[in-house]
């Protein structure tokens, strides 16, 4: 089959400028094959080398005594004490889920649950965090459905338990969706698997399921604007199997315990081109495959479309040769392929056989390391102007229109379809703040969260990054664990426009602050640009995924009030309404400045909480909808109604930070508030648990009446 002629236009479509194809051309002294060209558009698109956000990533803190292994690999792995590591990374599935919504969200799982298998570790527990424009759009309620089914439909049946996550809804989402997903593991600390090729002369081995043309050109999908030609681009997204995800699970963990690899790379974006580059360049090695030996199911496959194909359950491996009958042994048991498709080579080369043909022959280094690197022009984003006067709206008014909001809904439609118990390890289930699940065969449990509120960010980039981290370090410290350690997903429009440039390096300056004040290093994650249809970007979306450990599982903070129990708030209430949830949801207004942070409060109210949990029925952090949201759901979860003393929409709605709201015994709320105020920590009691009745203020209504719309709010937007 011939290959096209290299033209303007088809380079342009591959997603490279032309200062970039000059770069290219003097790099390799020639004209690109077609195979060469899609190969150095996979590995120069933003989704894969990180051009426009590398210079500031760099600035972010990776390191520190808990950090076995920061970014650059799979996933970041983070110690744990006893020998043992967790593993977890964030990613986004953005664009191949707008397109299509079950494969795109179910492989965006996949791909992430083999970003920790591959370092040895055995998933234990994942999460997601997903953004969807407004539920009256025409496509929302097609993107939740088919987001959620394949979140779920892959998740269970791979399984793994789905612990926790989030859900938003906002206008500037309508033409470009949010899916990130997230995943952690749990491996012995020496036990890890990496993927620096080392060795010349060594098989590189393919693993896993067969190449299909399914998803080519993803990675650079990925990293372009969405327009009206949306619908060509449904042929670039993947298609998942979780079964044979489940059985490459197995296989590679049974391979691994064999002591047969040297280096192992899951095949993700930019399938086999990203998986043999990087191991190569890590390992500072040449890679040589014969195409014709990779597995195929389609029939008349070109070297270009294996290269490209982003076909899942797939992995690359490099092998020690003696054990070529064990590793081979092992996946054949398994029913899953095993081909040696290459060999690593001393020489700088990217050498690509197909057919007796040389369809590639690239200097390996150049494909990753000198890939472009931008300093992009960026203007701070303006200060925000004062908040406007907003309409008055009495306190169980502003209460009904955040419970009916599809944002602040309970959430039982979205977590009741994943599988939260599987493994049988999970001990706080999704739907109030962190999830927690016990390490296996010992006394410790991990708790997972992820969080970032996309208007504050948008409002005040710097304060929004540093919120985010912020808020992660409250909902683990309000289940008693002590937070470790972050990753990250940066969804943000077109890092082109010096505007959204700046948002970017804003969060990233709240992000590194925040990271640094409060010891949760970032060890992996995701960078996610050109969230934008028609020219309109999404909201800056940095999401937080964070985890944290309690020593021992007993020490959890994972209750509920008790009747006649006291609410007690920790931390000072300023009655802060720029940016909050109330006036957006009630009014539509998004104005005023972000909450600010103040971390040293942070880390001392964050201390005091996991210190006196012992006392506490029940913890939660106040973020979105302030005091009397927080009080309802904590309420509502328990059954109970509740009391709150003031009337005043700024203290029971406004959004200060570094709050958390305790229920306690009152024979036990003396005691507490002694030990705050000795500490200087601002506290006070704002109300009563019980009855079956909320109160706000002195005005009143049945809590029956209140849940019903809470709970039936989020299926009613989305059916």
């Amino acid at each position: 089959m011939s290959e096209p002629a290299i033209t303007p236009a088809l380079v342009a479509s591959h997603g490279l400028k032309p200062d970039e194809y000059e770069r290219l051309l003097g790099i390799i002294g020639r004209v690109p094959t077609f195979t060469e060209l899609g190969i150095f558009s996979a590995m120069w698109n933003e989704h894969c080398s990180y051009k426009s956000s590398k210079k500031w990533l760099r600035t972010l803190p990776t390191t520190g005594p808990q950090v076995i292994c920061g970014p650059g690999e799979n996933a970041g792995v983070v110690d744990i004490g006893d020998g043992q590591a967790v593993i977890f990374k964030m990613e986004s599935h953005n664009h191949p889920s707008y397109i299509e919504p079950y494969q795109g969200a179910a492989t965006g799982v996949g791909g992430i649950l083999r970003d920790v298998f591959t370092m040895g570790a055995r998933p234990i527990a994942a999460m997601n965090s997903l953004s969807f424009g407004v539920p009256a759009h025409p496509k929302t309620a097609h993107l939740v459905k088919g987001v959620v089914e394949g979140v779920g439909g892959y998740g269970n049946a791979f399984g793994v338990p789905t612990v926790g996550g989030e859900v938003r809804f906002h206008r500037s989402y309508n033409g470009n969706c949010l899916v990130n997903a997230f995943a952690a593991g749990l491996a012995d600390a020496d036990k890890i698997f990496y993927s620096v090729a080392s060795g010349v002369g060594m098989p590189v081995v393919y693993l896993g399921a067969k190449t299909g043309r399914d998803g080519v050109g993803g990675a650079t999908m990925a990293s372009a604007e969405f327009d009206a030609s949306i619908e060509e681009k449904r042929p670039t997204v993947q298609v998942g199997d979780p079964f044979t995800e489940k059985r490459l699970l197995e296989a590679c963990l049974e391979l691994m315990a064999s002591g047969a690899v040297i280096s192992i790379q899951d095949m993700g974006a930019a399938g086999l081109t990203c998986s043999a580059v990087e191991m190569g360049d890590k390992g500072g090695l040449g890679i040589k495959l014969q195409l014709d030996a990779v597995p195929q199911r389609e029939t008349h496959m070109t070297a270009y479309e294996m290269m490209l194909s982003e076909s899942q359950e797939r992995m690359l491996m490099v092998l020690k040769p003696e054990l070529e009958d064990v590793a081979r042994a092992i996946f054949v048991k398994w029913d899953l392929d095993f081909a040696i498709v290459g060999e690593t080579i001393a020489e700088d080369r990217f050498l690509i056989l197909h057919g007796n043909e040389i369809k590639a022959d690239l200097p390996l280094s150049k494909l990753s390391s000198s890939a472009p690197e931008y300093d992009r022009p960026w203007v701070a984003t303006p200060q925000a102007g004062p908040l406007p006067a907003y309409p008055a709206i009495s306190p169980l008014d502003a209460l009904r229109a955040l419970i009916a909001a599809p944002s602040y809904a309970h959430k039982a439609w979205v977590y009741e379809q994943y599988d939260s118990q599987v493994l049988a390890d999970t001990i706080r289930r999704p739907g109030m703040g962190a999830g927690v699940v016990r390490v296996h065969g010992t006394k410790k449990a991990l708790a997972f969260t992820s969080d970032v509120t996309p208007r504050y960010v948008k409002a005040n980039p710097e304060r929004g990054g540093m919120q985010a981290v912020a808020e992660a370090y409250r909902n683990l410290s309000a289940v008693g664990a002590l937070p470790l350690a972050t990753t990250d997903n940066l969804n943000f429009g077109n890092p082109e426009k010096p505007e959204i440039m700046g948002q970017l390096v804003g969060a990233l300056k709240g992000i590194a602050a925040a990271c640094i004040a409060l010891d949760m290093p970032i060890v992996s994650g995701n960078v996610s640009l050109y969230n934008e249809t028609d020219g309109a970007g999404i909201l800056p979306t940095p999401t937080i995924g964070a985890v944290g450990i309690l020593a021992d599982a007993g020490d959890l903070i994972g209750g509920l009030p008790h009747a006649g129990d006291v609410a007690v708030l920790i931390g000072a209430t300023h009655g802060h309404m720029g940016q909050s949830a109330l006036l957006a949801e009630a009014f539509g207004i998004e104005a005023g400045d972000a909450p600010p942070v103040d971390l040293v409060a942070e880390k001392t109210h964050g201390s005091f909480i996991r210190a006196n949990g012992k006392s506490f029925h029940a913890c939660t952090d106040l973020s979105d909808g302030g005091l009397a949201l927080a009080a309802f759901e904590m309420a509502e979860g328990a059954g109970l109604g509740l009391t709150l003393t003031t009337a005043d929409i700024a203290t029971l709605y406004g959004e200060d930070q570094a709050r958390y709201l305790v229920a306690l015994l009152a024979s036990r709320a003396e005691t507490l508030l002694a030990q705050a105020a000795a500490l200087g920590i601002p506290a006070a009691k704002v109300g009563q648990f019980g009855g079956d009745t909320v109160t706000l203020g002195g005005e009143s209504a049945p809590l029956a009446a209140l849940s019903a719309l809470y709970r039936g709010a989020f299926a009613q937007a989305v059916a």
